[in-house]
């Protein structure tokens, strides 16, 4: 294993253990707007792992805002008993982005039960396809996300399927470059190392949506790649 995966690995595991201190405090209640819990996530991570910055923007959202995608700009809301909420941070851990998104059911709604459960299983499902694919757009994979939103019943809600991740910050191209992006527009191969033959790594994202009953539900981390002898 490569130092750069290596790092990051590490870093994903510190934003999992940042998730799952917000779980056993139970940060995650009803009566809490969407702000009061992301300022609580960031002081915890802040308190517990020196966390002094994120790479992209902080996301926690409730109710009908989780039918947004990562561009929207939602209204706070608070967080209502029986609700479904989406966690979004990409904590940056001694120079290494993370990015990590998973989703919380506030008491026992079935429907939003199986909306968290569905998204993590299609997660597993997506990234064991990707590790049997030789060549592979950001199209195709893009496509193949819509369709295995289908497969599970729901609406893909996402603009995009997921993205490099890498040392802070990660490589950039032009505005217009969708190259980096599992986007329906991104005819390159993923699975190409960049212009200078290092390896890239892909943070896969699934967002499945049910816009009749105004819920969405997120499960996102990074591939792994280990099949390709990394």
């Amino acid at each position: 294993m490569n130092g750069t995966k290596q790092k990051l690995i590490a870093a994903e595991q510190k934003a999992k253990e940042l998730f799952k201190m917000v779980e056993e405090r139970e940060l995650i209640t009803p009566g809490k707007s969407e702000k009061e819990l992301t300022d609580e996530v960031v002081a915890l991570a802040k308190s517990q792992f020196g966390i002094e910055n994120f790479w992209h923007k902080k996301i926690v959202r409730a109710g009908v805002n989780t039918l947004q995608p990562y561009s929207g700009n939602p209204p706070d809301v608070v967080i209502q008993k029986d609700d479904i909420v989406i966690l979004d941070f990409g904590p940056i851990f001694e120079g290494y982005e993370a990015d990590l998104g998973r989703t919380y059911v506030v008491g026992n709604d079935p429907l939003k039960l199986k909306l968290k459960s569905d998204v993590e299983a299609a997660w597993h499902e997506a990234s064991a396809w990707h590790t049997q694919q030789r060549s592979l757009t950001g199209a195709e994979y893009f496509k193949y996300l819509n369709e295995l939103a289908e497969k599970y019943g729901w609406e893909y809600g996402g603009e995009i399927g997921g993205h490099i991740v890498g040392p802070f910050p990660h490589e950039q191209l032009e505005p217009d470059d969708l190259g980096l992006d599992i986007h329906p527009d991104n005819h390159s191969d993923i699975l190409q190392p960049d212009k200078d033959g290092n390896s890239r790594y892909w943070i896969l994202e699934i967002h499945f949506v049910d816009r009749v009953n105004h819920i969405g539900g997120f499960f996102e981390q990074l591939l792994n790649t280990s099949s390709r002898g990394e």
